[in-house]
């Protein structure tokens, strides 16, 4: 087993051998191009997005500028957004279900290396996957870290560190980020805290 294999079987890799290091290389040519496109430039930032990526769904609109390490480890679902310093370290797998936003200066780290400073040292480094449900809201300068699942319709408050797995439907903030409350039914008519919408077009 080469070292991009096991990179892909989330084991122990060193990441400038067989190939790796070429083709970070190769996705970053692809991002400078995307961070420096002008932004009326909507059809072609489209297109080379889903060139970058794994998988996209029908809408995906990514704020430059956004970084990543291979883009073909990123699956994304339909009608996503991230807003503006968007980082995603995708040595492992990174799945991202529909009707997703992410706010300014979210990091997926998939990617780690060991704690003790020998086997660190050793160059050797890791990447566990990341999954993330369907209706999703990230708040602003959040970092998920690596093997972490977020459930459906969860929202994550800005800047949560997410270390461990959020059930489906849950609130949850803070460093390390811990579950505040389920969201239900009730919380419909609010668009904030305890304000109601004015419209009923929701």
């Amino acid at each position: 087993m080469d070292h991009k294999e096991r990179m892909l079987k989330n084991l122990p890799y060193k990441a400038w051998l067989d190939g790796l290091s070429e083709e970070r290389m190769e996705c970053k040519k692809k991002i400078y191009e995307y961070n420096n496109l002008p932004p009326e430039k909507t059809e072609e930032k489209t297109k080379l997005i889903k060139e970058i990526l794994g998988k996209t769904g029908d809408y995906i609109n990514i704020e430059a500028p956004f970084h990543c390490d291979y883009g073909y480890n990123i699956e994304i679902g339909k009608n996503f957004f991230a807003n503006y310093n968007f980082i995603v370290l995708d040595v492992g797998k990174v799945r991202i279900g529909e009707n997703v936003q992410i706010a300014p200066n979210v990091a997926i780290y998939t990617a780690g290396h060991p704690l003790h400073p020998d086997s660190r040292n050793s160059g050797y480094e890791y990447g566990i996957d990341i999954t993330i449900g369907d209706n999703v809201w990230i708040g602003g300068n959040t970092c998920i870290m690596p093997g972490v699942t977020i459930g459906n319709n969860v929202v994550i408050g800005g800047g949560s560190v997410v270390t461990k797995d959020i059930p489906d439907n849950m609130l949850a903030v803070g460093n390390p980020c811990r579950v505040i409350r389920e969201i239900t039914d009730a919380d419909r008519d609010f668009y904030y805290k305890d304000r109601r919408f004015d419209v009923t077009d929701y």
